[in-house]
C-alpha cells in the first residue's frame, strides 16, 4: 500500500511472526505522457476542459448553461452491486488499510466507514467484529469468503496489492511486475464467483511517479500498462506518500496525489471510481509525520481532482511497529476526525458532477496555482479550492452568470462578498484549502 510495500509488509509479517498473505492486494511537473493530465490549474473543474455531459446534479438546481465534466457517477456504479458499497449520495468512502477489526469501533469514532484488507482473512471472527462495529470491509476471496456471500459485512473483493511493482522472486530478490492480463484473469474469476460485489484494485506510486524504480526494469516507466490494469477492477486506487518519501523528485511534492488521480480517471475513460491513499504517519521516521493541515491538503487535492474515495495508511514501522499508528498520535487522530467529518458532511455535493464552465480562478502568485472543483447542489454553487504548491497567494474567483452574492467559507466562520461576478481570498499558508458555498 506504499511504494515499497513489499518490504513494509515483510516487516509486518516478521513482527507478527508469520508470513504475510496479502488480503488486498499541477498537479505535476512532468511532460504529458498520454495516460492523463499532469495537473496544471483548474483541477476537476475551472480553467480546464469545458467538460462533457455528466448528467444533472442530484438534488441540485442546474443552470441552463452548465457544462458538466466527465464523471464516473460513483453512486450509480455502486448501485449495480446488490452487496456493494452504499449508493446513497450521502455516503462517501473513507477507509483504512489492513487494520485489525478489534479497532473498528475506534476508527468508526473518527469517521472511518470502510476497512480494506483483512489480515489472513476473512475469518468468521473478523467479520463478526466488523458487523458489530458497523464497518464493512473489502477483502480477498479467501478464508471463509464463500460462506459469507450474503453477508453485508463484505462490500467488495480485493485484488493483489500493487501488482504494478516488482514482485518477490522467492530467492531474496525481485522479478518483474505482474502482467495486466493476469490481473484481468483474476478479475474474471472473482466476478464468476460473486457478481454482486465490485472488485477493487490498488496500484503503486508508479501511477503518479513514472520514475519509480520499484517497478523493476521490465515495467519501469510503463504508464501505458495502467489502463490495462484498470480493466481488472470495478474500483481502482493508488498510493503515494510524498512526505514519507526520501527521493528528491517526490519528497514534499504533495500535488503528486492529484497527478495519480488524474491519470487513473483518464485511463479508465472516467468509467470507474478512483480512490486513493493518504499518508497519516511517519512510516519509517517520526520526523516525516504529516501535520493535520498537510493531510487535509492531500485529501482535498485528491477530491478536487475527482477522487471518489479516500483511504488512510495508518501503520508506523519504525522506530517500533504500531499497526494503528493513526490512532496513536492524538493530534493526527483529531485532525483526521475533523477532515472526515468535513468530507462526510459534503458527500451529497461531492456525489454530483463537476461543472467545467461555472467558475475560473486566477492566482496572483504564478508559482502557487490554485485548483478548483465546482459543483451545484440545492440551489447553491460550491467552489472547492486548494493551493497546489507551497507558498502564499491571493486568488480571484470569477463566476459565470453571477452578479452579486455571498461566498461562505465552510468551516471558517467568515464570508467573502461576490461583487460584479467575482470574489477574492488569501491563501496564506502552504497548500491552503478553502471551501466556498456561494448563494445569490
Amino acid at each position: 500500500m506504499r511504494g515499497d510495500s513489499l518490504r513494509a509488509l515483510g516487516l509486518l509479517g516478521a513482527f507478527l511472526g508469520v508470513a504475510l498473505a496479502a488480503c488486498t492486494g499541477t498537479a505535476g511537473d512532468g511532460a504529458s505522457n498520454g495516460l492523463g493530465s499532469d495537473g496544471g490549474t483548474g483541477g476537476d473543474a475551472g480553467s480546464g476542459s469545458d467538460g462533457g455531459d455528466g448528467g444533472r446534479p442530484d438534488g441540485g438546481s442546474p443552470d441552463a448553461g452548465d457544462a458538466f465534466l466527465p464523471w464516473e457517477n460513483p453512486p450509480q456504479v455502486y448501485a449495480r452491486f446488490s452487496h456493494g458499497p452504499p449508493s446513497d449520495p450521502s455516503f462517501f468512502p473513507i477507509a483504512v488499510w489492513l487494520q485489525s477489526p478489534s479497532n473498528a469501533r475506534a476508527y468508526a469514532d473518527i469517521g472511518i466507514n470502510t476497512f480494506i484488507g483483512l489480515y489472513q482473512g476473512p475469518t468468521d471472527a473478523q467479520l463478526a467484529v466488523l458487523a458489530d462495529a458497523g464497518v464493512p470491509a473489502l477483502c480477498d476471496q479467501a478464508g471463509v469468503y464463500a460462506s459469507h456471500l450474503g453477508d453485508p459485512a463484505i462490500q467488495g473483493w480485493t485484488q493483489q496489492d500493487e501488482p504494478d511493482n516488482a514482485q518477490p522472486d522467492g530467492q531474496g530478490g525481485y522479478g518483474p511486475c505482474i502482467d495486466p492480463t493476469v490481473i484481468q484473469g483474476i478479475y474474471a474469476s472473482f466476478k464468476a464467483n460473486d457478481p454482486t460485489r465490485p472488485v477493487y484494485l490498488n496500484l503503486g506510486q508508479g501511477v503518479a511517479w513514472e520514475g519509480w524504480y520499484g517497478r523493476g526494469s521490465a515495467c519501469a516507466g510503463r504508464l501505458d500498462m495502467y489502463p490495462q490494469y484498470e480493466q481488472g477492477a470495478d474500483i481502482v486506487s493508488f498510493d503515494i506518500y510524498p512526505l514519507n518519501e526520501t527521493d528528491a523528485s517526490v519528497k514534499g511534492h504533495l500535488w503528486l496525489v492529484a497527478v495519480g488521480v488524474d491519470r487513473l480517471r483518464q485511463g479508465s475513460n472516467y468509467s470507474k471510481p478512483v480512490w486513493n491513499w493518504i499518508e497519516t504517519t511517519g512510516i519509517d521516521d517520526p520526523a516525516s509525520t504529516p501535520t493535520p493541515a498537510q493531510i487535509r491538503a492531500e485529501v482535498w487535492m485528491s477530491l478536487v481532482h475527482g477522487s471518489a474515495g479516500i483511504g488512510y495508511f495508518a501503520h508506523i514501522f519504525s522506530p517500533s511497529f504500531i499497526e494503528a499508528g493513526l490512532l496513536s498520535e492524538p493530534a493526527v487522530k483529531a485532525g483526521v476526525k475533523a477532515i472526515n467529518a468535513e468530507v462526510t458532511s459534503l458527500a451529497p455535493v461531492l456525489n454530483t458532477p463537476s461543472i467545467g464552465n461555472a467558475a475560473t480562478v486566477a492566482s496572483q502568485n504564478s508559482a502557487v496555482p490554485v485548483d478548483v472543483m465546482v459543483k451545484r447542489q440545492a440551489g447553491a454553487l460550491y467552489v472547492f479550492a486548494v493551493a497546489m504548491r507551497p507558498g502564499a497567494t491571493h486568488a480571484t474567483f470569477t463566476l459565470r452568470g453571477v452578479d452579486g452574492g455571498t461566498a461562505t467559507v465552510i468551516g471558517e466562520s467568515r464570508t467573502r462578498a461576490v461583487v460584479g461576478g467575482s470574489f477574492e481570498d488569501d491563501f496564506a499558508a502552504d497548500y491552503a484549502v478553502h471551501l466556498y458555498r456561494v448563494t445569490f
